[in-house]
């Protein structure tokens, strides 16, 4: 497996896989797709990976700016992150996200926050205290992991794509 950047033309490739790896999963609202969609039109897809395997992309994870109430940053926020069914629970999301995280702590991000099960996602370093929120998530799903000083406390304010995907 490789793991690359997102290339001009991976595109459709890459909402085809966000749609699939999402249908029918009881967290999914369907608007996934279109969350990366509005994060690459607005410029706040910051970082944006795939994994291919023989030449065919099976994986993809987003990472955009959010900002964190109280809080300097910079950070930023990860997913959605999307793996091709088939392929799916061999280490490439693991894989994905930890690639991804080390690029951020190298553009001196103070650190990565996510919503999501935090059975996944603590060993890969998230973890929830409780300190931060967003909306009315339980907050053992309001994850961080800091690369840069103090836990943050506050709530989470992500991209526009994450309020606008699915409202028209």
């Amino acid at each position: 497996m490789k793991i690359r950047d997102e290339q001009p033309g991976d595109e459709q490739t890459i909402h085809a896989l966000t749609d699939k790896a999402f249908a029918g999963a009881p967290y999914s609202d369907g608007t996934e797709a279109e969350i990366v969609r509005l994060l690459r039109a607005a410029g706040d897809l910051a970082l944006s990976l795939v994994a291919e395997e023989d030449d065919t992309i099976v994986g993809h994870v987003a990472f955009s700016p959010l900002t964190i109430r109280g809080d300097d940053g910079p950070w930023f926020g990860l997913g959605p992150i999307s793996v091709e069914p088939k392929h799916q629970k061999q280490g490439i999301g693991r894989a994905l996200v930890a690639e991804g995280l080390a690029r951020l702590r190298e553009r001196g991000a103070r650190g990565c926050a996510l919503i999501g099960d935090p059975n996944v996602y603590k060993g890969m370093g998230f973890e929830s205290d409780g300190k931060l929120s967003y909306g009315e998530v339980p907050a053992k799903y309001v994850q961080r992991i800091v690369f840069i000083g103090a836990a943050p406390q506050g709530e989470l304010h992500y991209a526009p794509a994450f309020g606008a995907a699915g409202s028209g």
